[in-house]
């Protein structure tokens, strides 16, 4: 996906929400302001509905990667094609 980067959380509490596609995790702020990176589709940018429509606060766990290409964790849990 090249040189693309996701925005990092800014907030580590209740206000994070994963997307239901491709896991990306964000505050509901982030995905209001820019979307998905990994799903423009959705159009989840500037749409609360949308946004929650595609986003979900229940999940476990968080992994952070800086080189997805290159990621033996990426690899394994198959998320090196996205940002």
């Amino acid at each position: 996906m090249g040189n693309n980067y996701a925005q990092i959380p800014t907030s580590f509490g209740h206000e994070l929400r994963s997307c239901l596609r491709c896991r990306l995790v964000k505050t509901y702020d982030q995905f209001r302001e820019s979307g998905c990176e990994n799903c423009p589709f959705f159009g989840m940018d500037k749409d609360h509905e949308r946004v929650v429509e595609c986003t979900t606060p229940n999940f476990n766990g968080i992994i952070s990667v800086m080189d997805p290409s290159r990621s033996w964790a990426a690899r394994w849990l198959r998320i090196g094609a996205y940002i």
